[in-house]
């Protein structure tokens, strides 16, 4: 019988937990948000985070920029957060607007607040195996398929995407976990000989309903990371329908990623306020 990796259950109890350890800790952690543009899809996101800030006892403060906003303005914004000493996580919401350097903005985080996972020194600290900070999703998958017991090491794990946020980050931490990790892209030849070999498949390429049933191993844990709109609904990059048939554990979308994403980064968000307290004492 199929395993349902339920997300929202999952991230309510670790939400929960949070708040109790928060409460107890005399911390009390903040986090900012940057925001360039009205974009509807990431002002959604951003209340949301800002909503599991108030659940769990974060503070927070958002800051709105302009749609036209030149890549020194953000950069200006990013840089008055660094130097806040109340403030402990900071988070620029993407993707940016075209004309914005995305990489620059990211670089300018400074590391130690960095929960989202981002910036290349805590790219590299996990890519080495030792990370600080890692990016929310991935580490929130890690945290789902831990909680039901998904065995990693040896598994066959395949990751399709290969993006900074979702893709690299996942096989690193698969990778730490003793996975052995394959990664495809939109140049990965024979792209379904490479998932039929998945006893772990992840997919976050953003194309609804792009993996089928003759793309899946029987048996297969199935992680779908993707949001799509499909005639006004919102579904994943996996067919559940039909996938579901013949996996042993899948996540469902909505319900499955994303809300593990917003509980990771809350969990993030008060460990760079222990360090920081720890390094104040």
């Amino acid at each position: 019988m199929v395993i349902i990796l339920d997300g929202k259950k999952c991230s309510e109890m670790r939400l929960e937990h949070l708040k109790e350890e928060i409460r107890n800790s005399g911390i009390f952690p903040r986090l900012a948000t940057v925001i360039v543009g009205s974009d509807p899809a990431s002002k959604m996101y951003v209340r949301m985070k800002h909503r599991a800030c108030e659940q769990v006892g974060i503070g927070s403060v958002g800051i709105e920029l302009p749609e036209d906003s030149t890549t020194e303005k953000v950069v200006e914004a990013v840089t008055r957060l660094n130097r806040d000493t109340d403030i402990d996580g900071i988070l620029v919401q993407l993707p940016l607007p075209k004309q914005v350097d995305a990489e620059r903005v990211i670089e300018v985080v400074n590391p130690q607040k960095d929960v989202d996972g981002y910036h290349p020194e805590n790219m590299g600290l996990l890519f080495s195996g030792r990370p600080r900070f890692t990016s929310c999703t991935p580490t929130g998958i890690m945290t789902l398929l831990k909680e039901y017991k998904i065995p990693l090491a040896g598994a066959c794990a395949v990751v399709v995407g290969r993006s900074i946020d979702v893709g690299r980050p996942m096989a690193a931490l698969l990778i730490n976990a003793d996975a052995t990790v394959t990664i495809c892209h939109s140049k990965t030849k024979d792209l379904v000989k490479e998932l039929k070999r998945a006893d772990i498949l992840i997919s976050a390429i953003g194309k609804a309903h792009f993996i089928q049933p003759a793309m899946v191993k029987p048996g297969a844990v199935i992680i779908d990371v993707g949001i799509n709109q499909l005639d006004g609904k919102l579904v994943g990059d996996v067919d559940y329908a039909k996938v579901v048939e013949i996996a042993s554990a899948i996540t469902p979308v909505p319900g499955g990623v994303g809300p593990m994403t917003i509980a990771t980064l809350m969990e993030n968000t008060f460990r760079a306020a222990k360090v920081k307290a720890c390094d104040s004492a």
